[in-house]
């Protein structure tokens, strides 16, 4: 089984504004209302592969009850857990403007429900998959994503890490099977502007250093790179397009690289299909909709015509 953990999830309320006017009435030219969070973004996507999993975290008041009917809409399991006080966040996300979000900033989260949280891990088994993804909310130690993959140590579980910062330099030492920064994250981490795919790959060899089993750097329109736990690099342009909407970008290569690897054992067609799967998050509106991942899927399979925009083809 594939955990996700997302400890801040939020309903994500995505709109479309034309013309948009600071200090003036605007009103939308389109709506939706979908489930997010980094953690739930991958939950959403392994569903769509046909690929079993639970989400996991915090949820609160009616916005939280909201954010598990829609997960159930979504068809994957979830044991969210239910905190007595507050909701959760509401974020907005304003498309064909310039990228504009306003995101809530969800309940407070008490000692006790850290513990719940941490006891129900406890629970996860040898083969499964853990995923932790997304930034953790004031009120949680920062510590806690180390806390959880110490507590992983020795017992078989593959352990994936999407976060930010020290968030994600504090969980090198338990050697990660995957982290997935961007490469202004992965810039940040160590000071520097990184442009290129040539710019990356030394950066992401200081992770691999540090712990990090394999290290998968999203560069938006600058393709991507894998840097695998044999020291081979992957790299891959991106294809020529108009930017839609970005929103779950990242986590869509995520889930396609786990679900990738768990199909075949094979990094570079891990790598392909999670680079698949981006793609229409970024150049399409409804990327959510099943059929066009079966395409997608079909793309990625290693040997088939080479496309110098999108890998495979």
């Amino acid at each position: 089984m594939i955990y996700t953990v997302t400890c801040n999830p939020s309903l994500d309320y995505i709109v479309t504004v034309n013309d948009f006017q600071l200090g003036q009435t605007n009103r939308t030219t389109s709506e939706q209302m979908l489930p997010g969070g980094k953690g739930i973004n991958v939950s959403t996507v392994l569903k769509n592969l046909g690929v079993e999993n639970t989400a996991l975290g915090f949820v609160a008041g009616f916005t939280g009850r909201e954010i598990v009917r829609k997960v159930r809409e979504l068809g994957f399991q979830n044991e969210f857990l239910e905190l007595s006080e507050g909701w959760s966040r509401i974020n907005i996300k304003m498309k064909d403007f310039d990228g504009t979000e306003i995101n809530g900033k969800g309940p407070e989260i008490s000692e006790e429900a850290v513990q719940a949280l941490l006891d129900r891990l406890d629970q996860v088994e040898e083969g499964d998959v853990l995923v932790l993804a997304g930034s953790i909310p004031e009120s949680m130690p920062s510590t806690f994503y180390a806390e959880i993959l110490s507590r992983m140590q020795g017992r078989g579980i593959l352990t994936v890490v999407d976060a930010t910062n020290n968030l994600l330099l504090e969980v090198l030492q338990y050697r990660p099977f995957l982290v997935k920064p961007n490469q202004h994250e992965l810039g940040e981490i160590f000071g520097v502007k990184l442009e290129t795919q040539e710019d990356v790959i030394p950066y992401a060899g200081e992770l691999q250093e540090k712990g990090a089993v394999n290290v998968l750097v999203s560069m938006g329109s600058k393709g991507a790179v894998l840097l695998d736990e044999q020291g081979e690099v992957h790299r891959l342009p991106a294809p020529e397009g108009k930017l839609i909407n970005a929103v779950g970008a990242g986590d869509s290569m995520v889930a396609g690289f786990l679900a990738g690897w768990l199909e075949k054992h094979d990094y570079e067609h891990a790598f392909r299909l999670g680079f698949r799967l981006e793609v229409p998050v970024r150049f399409r509106k409804n990327w959510l909709q099943k059929p066009r991942y079966e395409t997608y899927i079909k793309q990625s399979e290693i040997g088939g015509k080479r496309n110098e925009n999108y890998g495979t083809a």
